[in-house]
């Protein structure tokens, strides 16, 4: 190979390198503007995921505590990030689609698309799911082990830290909105060809088994919560299934079709 040979495949590497950090930058932006006009609201968005608790515990009259002098500045901080990448995430996807589409054919784009489409789709029902219903009735359960005391009881009162109270939200909802993803990510493999349906068919019990100690892993230690995240998995990866198998038979539709045309 010769020296204008290697300057030549170089030269390629460092403009995608050039074209990388310009779409991180501006996804870093993007999330700067959101973290900055997150911060602002801290407070507000903190009292809209209070409100699960207030429907577990039956009252509008909730109270959390903090046992560092720092813990309610950090919280803010974390809850502002968190809430800045849920609203940058257009910004993410469009600087992500335009490193990568200049890459693919034409046919791929619009495979591809879909996906782009689905995923913030597929997270936002995930992520309604853990706050409109699974939160509440998790947090009913935690709240059942709350005693009254009396004559030879000790008082048990539920008095939730703030930051462990953020921390405890963000896991239903990180997890439920992750766990969403499984159709995109097990058709997108399919797309590719690297799984098949009849795998996915022949692999179902082992798939169960697994969602469900996925499921005790990821959420906390009640019953309530792991069947709420472990059953609509289940039904995803049926629907990955399908979804599968419906590639499988397009692609077998187009190959018959340029057989067609070849013969001819």
């Amino acid at each position: 190979m010769t020296q204008e040979d290697i300057d030549a495949t170089q030269a390629p590497l460092i403009e995608h390198l050039i074209e990388l950090r310009s779409r991180l930058i501006k996804s870093l932006i993007g999330i700067g503007i959101a973290f900055a006009a997150c911060f602002g609201f801290a407070d507000e968005i903190f009292n809209i995921l209070i409100i699960p608790y207030q429907k577990a515990s039956g009252t509008d009259e909730v109270r959390l505590v903090f046992t560092a002098l720092q813990e309610p500045f950090l919280t803010q901080i974390k809850l502002s990030l968190w809430a800045a990448i849920f609203l940058s995430f257009p910004v993410l996807a469009t600087q992500t689609w335009l490193f990568v589409a200049p890459g693919l054919y034409a046919n791929e784009k619009m495979a591809f698309l879909p996906f782009l489409f689905a995923t913030p789709i597929l997270f936002a029902i995930g992520a309604s799911l853990a706050y409109f219903v699974i939160m509440p009735l998790g947090f009913q359960f935690f709240l059942r082990f709350e005693q009254v005391g009396g004559s030879g009881l000790a008082t048990i009162e539920p008095l939730p830290k703030v930051s462990e109270y953020l921390g405890l939200t963000m896991t239903f909802v990180l997890a439920f909105g992750a766990s969403f993803q499984l159709p995109v990510l097990l058709t997108l493999l399919g797309r590719v060809g690297l799984i098949t349906s009849d795998q996915l068919r022949r692999g179902r019990k082992f798939a169960i088994v697994g969602i469900f100690a996925v499921a005790a892993v990821i959420t906390p230690p009640d019953i309530i919560s792991q069947v709420g995240l472990g059953v609509p998995i289940v039904l995803l990866y049926e629907v990955s299934i399908w979804c599968v198998a419906m590639i499988e038979r397009r692609r077998a539709e187009e190959d018959l079709q340029r057989e067609a045309e070849l013969a001819e």
